[in-house]
């Protein structure tokens, strides 16, 4: 199962969420893969070994077709990533966007399960949409789109979902999705109604599960740890485990 975590907008919790798929993941004694596909780099700066040389990180698939397992590295308590570098921004102007740059990952991921046999993939998508993100979407089996609690969340997930519409002919797919509520604050009334259009909506697409505001979940990404290794006991861990369960209950995740 490959999942690429995304949104056109930034600061609405993807890498977050990605993180804390693969630790509830974790918790249920399995083990996922997270590909840091952002050039920002976030998710490899929180694991706290970025590498120096891009050819080291996912980069390398792109300049030299380098196998993801060569790339691969451990993560206590999470279970593993592989890592971005800053070089990353520079793949849409080196790469242009022919059909084998855009499936480069996809081929790369293949070639990783035949190494190893199926596996869960989550991939923490760059807030853009260009060659970086495309390779997430190409690659994906679902997708999952963090949304906050505001109303320009709100515009943005409305975008995502023209996108992906816009590229099912490409596909020749419909790419299975759900849209996620982050930062859902219980005291604001603006947090209920954005819940209520997006269910309107996307209906069934929406999650259940809100992820709250949470100041643990802010903690952890300073600490080098996901939320779990942080305070398992924090609102933040519980809405994650429960996402967990919501996502693997409908063979989502």
């Amino acid at each position: 199962m490959r999942m690429a975590v995304f949104n056109q907008k930034g600061g609405v919790g993807k890498t977050t969420t990605a993180l804390n798929l693969a630790g509830a993941i974790a918790a249920a004694s399995a083990t996922s893969t997270l590909v840091d596909l952002d050039p920002q780099a976030h998710l490899t700066a929180i694991h706290g070994q970025s590498p120096g040389d891009a050819l080291d990180s996912v980069f390398a698939i792109y300049q030299h077709d380098r196998p993801l397992l060569e790339l691969v590295i451990a993560w206590e308590g999470v279970g593993r990533l592989i890592p971005a570098h800053a070089e990353l921004i520079k793949v849409d102007s080196i790469f242009g966007k022919g059909p084998a740059i855009l499936n480069r990952l996809n081929a790369a991921l293949k070639t990783l399960e035949s190494a190893e046999g199926e596996q869960t993939a989550i991939i923490d998508c760059c807030p853009f949409l260009g060659v970086l993100s495309l390779n997430a979407i190409f690659a994906a089996d679902r997708i999952l789109v963090p949304v906050s609690s505001d109303y320009l969340s709100l515009r943005g997930a409305l975008q995502i979902e023209h996108t992906l519409k816009a590229l099912e002919p490409v596909l020749k797919r419909r790419i299975e999705r759900r849209y996620l509520l982050t930062r859902f604050d219980r005291r604001r009334k603006m947090s209920f109604e954005v819940q209520e259009r997006l269910r309107t909506q996307f209906g069934a697409e929406l999650c259940e599960t809100v992820i709250s505001e949470n100041v643990a979940l802010a903690e952890a990404p300073a600490l080098n740890r996901d939320i779990f290794g942080h305070d398992r006991s924090s609102r933040g861990a519980q809405d994650y485990l429960a996402l967990a369960e919501e996502l693997r209950a409908v063979r989502f995740l």
